[in-house]
């Protein structure tokens, strides 16, 4: 993985020590954060038939929260890549719980609209900074700490189905407001990570304390860079919107095309997700065999004849093609992160906004035009469309290598 922001002292490149009680304090963080942003997708059934909402307006909630931290989480890690901001993460989670308890109370479509900013403000503080505490709690073990933490987050969007079936079926909308409390926790537990955060700052100088000539990077080695991000950006863009796809509107296409009730819908879906957070736990080591390039290249190429065949096979085919594709997709979705690390050096919390926020949340667009698509024509013709976006993978040979980017980093 790339440095962290600015050079490091010479006390800091001595500290080795991975310190693991912040890390699982920061995943479990990252693990209530995106069980929060979770509830929007788990409670598109009851809104839907409480509100009387379209497809169209669904897909509008999710682009909201997918957007709302996208644009954000950039632009607040450009900020603090430059500015010492450790206790910024609990007051954004304070944002998160306004927002919950506005979802739990709304009677209008603009009141969820409003709520879900509250939310999405709230996600899009805590990843870029989450994303620099892993960074400086890692000590020699940066890959392990990458899975670490972002096993957290994935866990917590995996939950989204159970929420479905044991809160949101029985107790209805008012079922958010028991998700405060995760906020509540979260706003605890990083009051004391960011003292720690804190106390870290003089090992970690930001970029205006940086002293010296800064380097002189070739004008075609930058081109190249720009285009590498700009192609990874897109790459995670193609693969966020068949999860948008499948997490958002999979599940009218179980209880429409199968029958299925909503509760046994969230069966099928907790399988997709559940897998998604083996595959990127198991991603970081199968990376250092293959390569990150190679991993990202096949996690999506591997996962297209699967998805191509899911929309046309029957109901006891879903549950073993469901947890192959979540599992493999997902094998690279820590990795992408520590690949465009080391492809911008010295910028972590921008690129890591980039990445899990403006390339994958830009997937919310996708919600959008899927749930047009649906409105439009079916919600199985959307799930036939969704399954060619795999095949995007095919231009991750584009990348430059692993190699590539060792010798850059070297100043080759």
């Amino acid at each position: 993985m790339s440095a962290p922001t600015g050079k490091i002292t010479d006390t800091s490149t001595q500290q080795q020590k991975t310190v693991y009680s912040i890390l699982f304090a920061i995943s479990f963080v990252h693990l209530l954060n995106d069980s929060m942003q979770a509830v929007i997708p788990a409670i598109f059934p009851i809104l839907e038939k409480s509100m009387n909402l379209s497809f169209t307006q669904l897909g509008w909630i999710a682009f909201t929260l997918n957007i709302t931290s996208s644009i954000m989480q950039p632009v607040i890690g450009w900020y603090t890549d430059r500015t010492t901001s450790p206790y910024i993460l609990p007051v954004g989670m304070m944002a998160s719980l306004i927002g919950m308890l506005g979802i739990a109370f709304a009677d209008s479509f603009s009141l969820i609209i409003l709520s879900v900013i509250g939310i999405g403000l709230g996600s899009a503080v805590f990843h870029p900074e989450g994303s620099r505490v892993a960074y400086m709690a890692a000590g020699n073990r940066r890959g392990l700490a990458q899975s670490i933490y972002q096993v957290g987050g994935n866990t917590g969007s995996s939950l989204a189905p159970v929420m479905t079936a044991l809160v949101f079926v029985p107790l209805g909308q008012f079922g958010a407001v028991w998700f405060t409390s995760l906020a509540a926790i979260a706003i605890f537990v990083l009051f004391y990570v960011s003292g720690w955060y804190a106390r870290q700052l003089v090992h970690f100088p930001r970029v205006q304390k940086q002293t010296g000539e800064k380097k002189k990077i070739d004008r075609k080695r930058k081109k190249q860079v720009i285009g590498a991000m700009a192609l990874l950006v897109f790459l995670v863009f193609a693969r966020s919107w068949y999860f948008s796809g499948i997490g958002n509107y999979y599940q009218f296409y179980l209880i429409d095309d199968y029958g299925l009730s909503i509760r046994q819908a969230q069966v099928y879906l907790f399988v997709f997700m559940a897998s998604g957070v083996l595959g990127t736990f198991f991603g970081g080591p199968i990376a250092d065999r293959l390569g990150k390039r190679n991993l990202i290249f096949w996690s999506m190429v591997g996962t297209a004849p699967l998805a191509l065949l899911l929309p046309h096979v029957g109901l006891w085919a879903v549950i073993p093609l469901f947890f192959l594709i979540g599992f493999i997709l997902n094998t690279s979705f820590s990795v992408t992160v520590v690949y465009a690390q080391e492809l911008v050096p010295g910028r972590i919390g921008m690129v890591s906004g980039l990445i899990v926020g403006l390339a994958f949340g830009m997937g919310a667009l996708g919600s959008v035009v899927l749930g047009k698509v649906a409105d439009v024509t079916s919600i199985s013709n959307t799930m036939f469309l969704i399954s060619f976006l795999p095949l995007v993978g095919l231009l991750t040979v584009m990348l430059p290598t692993d190699k590539t980017l060792e010798k850059w980093s070297s100043g080759v």
